[in-house]
């Protein structure tokens, strides 16, 4: 946003915080960030030590400020103001100070986990523009006071010229000429007697310009209100001074916005003779402020109003104050945008919304109309006061019309669908969250019925979704109160049918639902963040239990491997290295005896960084398997640079291995992956082998290991060796 900073590359940022300590030190190294990019652009007297730690308070203030619940970004003006009393005010200052805290507030003095990214940086945007309206608003006060002893010095000057003509001319025009800020008088019937370079300069650089016309003929379309009425009332000499914010047209057409205060000089008898106008110049200033607000209030990349506006809007009108007496809301979300991201790319993914957003923009037939984009492929159009129901249900429908037509990308064209959740209905009812939350239910109600389609809010739908809500809640108390259990699947070579490991699957025993599967709800604990600790204790559980097989000779000469699931949340967690390092050593068990599981669409899109803990863990000899291969769209180059093992080829590829006889194109695209795989020095294991045949035949593929119904299905971990005799004689 500030083009005095640049934020520094992906591969170059630390790690995010985690905690308070980690908190304190990015506030530390934020305010050194600081102290050297501001610290050259200030007129202070501090050393570059004390200045520092003038800014280290203000830095945990914005981190505070940034974290806060509500968000309230006043703790922003603050900090402006603080900036001016330490006399951080030379003309780069500000921009500095934005383009620090552009760059860097978020990176160390945000918790990710408690502040998503998107939010976070809506709220950063906000930040800065209060900080630059307290800088504005210090910096207005402080040349006011100049303004004022200005004021005095010129009427001083002028009382002396009377006494001492030349003496006080000579000091008058050096306080008038070289002053910094505009200065003009003017006589009581408005003609304008004399101005100084600076205000000249502020109106183009021509003193004519201004001198040939009265104070009543600088009236703008945008003055504010009372404006002149005040300056009605100076002339009167009813009032002595007033300020305010004005804007002026140059001889060029283009507008300069002022800070102006306008002073009564009196003569010695207390008649009004002259006024005294002192103009500061804030035209960049105003300028970057709507810049900031634009910015903190519309998605980059569509230039829709985004979430930040959304909500502003949707809680005016929500408002009892409002007069708005119904609203009518449509969530809108693409069907199949992640095959679009995955499959073409970001860059395409992008130019795909930007059109989408101008085709929704262009169904906007009324200003009660609002269309913005609240994250992702998400966009929603909020309607004021609708003539009637239908109204809404209109304007989805010229939606889902405005998206049936292709489009055309990168010499292709894109067919584009989309699911739409209405709620509709009077204002008061429903708390602008509760209003979201039910037009979000009712999209992927659409989409669960086909997509391409909107749908009504159904009250009954919204209580099963908040059921699965209720889960989510539930589940930190799950982990402490251990409802969870694991049972293990085994894990079959195909060349001699003995079991070389087995997968430690996680089960959820609901007091009031019955044993849950990881379907229902691992993704809300990926969701929630509670994948980490649960996904610590599944890897303590799978570990010790594979050192009991290993104590107790199951498996026999060949130590027995247990696999363990890795999300992609604790693929990015910074501790998942040193905690898996840990419990191996704490329970004995080599690090070859363990092998975790990512599934193929984490690592595919996972950078450098993200792979590095991997790299890691393999090189100290833990096993990467790459699970669900073929489900994630990815480049098969691309497995040349992933730290992996192990192949876990997905069911899917082997659904037509089952008949007979086998189909012959999926017989060639498991052969293929197969010797791939091998030609990549990778093992290549097979899920979902539910028949005799067709585990046959991807033995006779050459696929190495293999599980499945057909062996065991899953179970507790004493069944693993009933499945020996079982997977042997096959």
């Amino acid at each position: 946003m500030i083009p005095s900073a640049r934020r520094p590359p992906e591969s170059d940022r630390p790690p995010a915080p985690d905690g308070p300590d980690d908190l304190n030190d990015g506030h530390r190294r934020f305010t050194r960030i600081w102290s050297r990019a501001v610290y050259p652009a200030t007129a202070t007297s501090m050393t570059r030590a004390e200045f520092e730690n003038h800014l280290l308070p203000l830095a945990r203030l914005l981190g505070d400020a940034l974290h806060a619940r509500p968000f309230d970004p006043s703790p922003g003006r603050a900090v402006g103001a603080a900036l001016v009393e330490a006399h951080c005010t030379t003309p780069d200052a500000l921009t500095q100070v934005l383009g620090v805290v552009d760059a860097y507030l978020l990176l160390y003095c945000s918790d990710p986990a408690v502040l998503p990214t998107e939010e976070g940086r809506a709220r950063c945007a906000r930040l800065q523009h209060a900080i630059s309206a307290g800088f504005a608003q210090a910096l207005q006060e402080r040349t006011r006071s100049e303004q004022e002893a200005l004021s005095r010095a010129a009427l001083a000057a002028r009382e002396t010229v009377e006494k001492a003509l030349h003496e006080s001319e000579t000091r008058f025009r050096a306080v008038f000429e070289g002053a910094a800020i505009g200065i003009g008088i003017a006589d009581m019937e408005g003609r304008i007697l004399d101005v100084n370079t600076a205000l000249a300069r502020m109106f183009g650089g021509s003193e004519h310009h201004v001198r040939s016309r009265r104070v009543s003929d600088w009236v703008h379309p945008d003055d504010a209100p009372g404006v002149w009425r005040c300056h009605d009332e100076l002339v009167r000499g009813e009032r002595d001074h007033y300020r305010v914010e004005k804007p002026y047209t140059r001889s060029d057409g283009t507008v300069l916005w002022t800070n102006l205060t306008v002073s009564l000089l009196r003569d010695p008898d207390g008649e009004p003779r002259y006024m005294l106008a002192l103009m500061e110049d804030i035209t960049e200033r105003r300028l970057l402020n709507l810049r900031l607000r634009y910015e903190a209030t519309h998605d980059a990349l569509t230039d829709l109003p985004n979430r930040t506006m959304f909500f502003e809007r949707l809680e005016h009108a929500l408002s009892p104050d409002s007069g708005t007496a119904r609203i009518g809301l449509c969530y809108l979300d693409l069907d199949g945008f992640k095959t679009v991201n995955d499959s073409l790319g970001h860059a395409v993914g992008d130019q795909l919304l930007v059109n989408v957003a101008e085709r929704l923009q262009s169904c906007v037939t009324s200003p009660r109309q609002m269309v913005a984009r609240i994250g992702g492929d998400e966009f929603v159009a909020l309607v004021s006061d609708p003539v009637s129901p239908s109204e809404v249900t209109d304007l989805a429908q010229r939606a889902l019309d405005a998206l049936s037509t292709p489009i055309p990308l990168g010499g292709r064209e894109l067919a584009v669908r989309a699911s739409i959740g209405i709620v509709e209905g009077p204002v008061g009812e429903l708390t602008p969250a509760e209003v979201l939350r039910s037009a979000d239910i009712t999209m992927y109600r659409a989409k669960a019925r086909g997509g391409n389609r909107y749908e009504l809010a159904d009250p009954d739908s919204d209580a099963r979704t908040i059921s699965r809500h209720m889960l989510t809640t539930h589940l930190p108390a799950a982990l402490e109160k251990e409802e969870f259990f694991i049972e293990y699947q085994p894990l079959v070579r195909m060349d001699d049918g003995s079991v070389e490991g087995a997968e430690a699957l996680v089960r959820w025993a609901h007091p009031r639902h019955g044993v849950l599967g990881p379907d229902r709800f691992i993704p809300l604990a990926e969701h929630t963040g509670l994948i980490v600790p649960l996904g610590r204790w599944v890897l303590e559980q799978a570990v010790r239990q594979a050192c009991e097989w290993q104590v107790r000779g199951i498996g026999g000469a060949r130590p027995l491997r247990v696999n363990v699931n890795l999300s992609p949340r604790q693929l990015r967690h910074p501790e998942l290295v040193s905690e898996t390092v840990t419990i191996l050593e704490s329970a004995g068990l080599a690090p070859s005896s363990l092998c975790l599981e990512v599934t193929e669409s984490a690592l595919i899109r996972a950078d450098d960084d993200e792979l590095k803990p991997l790299r890691q863990l393999a090189d100290l000899g833990v096993r990467i398997a790459l699970d669900d291969f073929g489900t994630g769209y990815s480049n098969l180059a691309s497995l040349r640079r992933l730290p992996a093992s192990t192949l876990k080829l997905d069911r899917s590829f082997t659904r037509g291995l089952q008949r007979h006889p086998a189909d012959p194109v999926d017989l060639k695209v498991v052969e293929g992956i197969v010797s791939l795989a091998h030609a990549l020095d990778l093992a290549v294991t097979v899920e979902g082998v539910e028949t005799a045949v067709q585990a046959e035949q991807l033995r006779e593929l050459g696929c190495d290991s293999a599980q499945g119904w057909y062996y065991a299905r899953p179970g507790p971990p004493e069944s693993l060796g009933c499945a020996l005799p079982m997977a042997a004689g096959q």
